[in-house]
């Protein structure tokens, strides 16, 4: 028979020590988002139905590609902390792995994306 205290069966199960780094990371890229968004949805929905010619130029001019792309890179990257929380807080093992591989490559592949498609409009 064990006589373990409470403290010496807690050893090694604590905490991973990143949940607050994520933490700050979603809140900052909401606060970052609150505004962003309400900035994108204005200059997107302004050219929304706009002939091709128009939606160029209109993207030529850097307030509204710095606003679109701001808002692809802090959306992906606000995706892939909630999705990273999400996944270590529902799946183990190899699983885990997989999940957090595709999600952090997801995430990437579409920021790049996102920025590829304003600088192909923009220049």
């Amino acid at each position: 028979m064990a006589y373990l205290t409470d403290r010496k069966r807690a050893v090694g199960m604590g905490a991973a020590k990143t949940g607050t780094d994520h933490h700050w990371q979603m809140i900052v890229s909401s606060c970052a988002l609150l505004g962003l968004t309400p900035l994108f949805l204005l200059t997107f929905g302004h050219i929304v139905g706009a002939p091709y010619p128009d939606v160029v130029a209109y993207y030529s001019k850097p307030f509204p590609a710095i606003i679109a792309g701001l808002t692809f890179v802090v959306g992906a990257l606000h995706f892939k902390s909630g999705a990273q929380s999400l996944i270590e807080d529902y799946t183990h093992g190899f699983a885990r792995k997989a999940w957090m591989i595709f999600v952090i490559c997801l995430s990437y592949t579409l920021a790049a994306m996102g920025l590829f498609a304003i600088a192909r409009i923009a220049l």
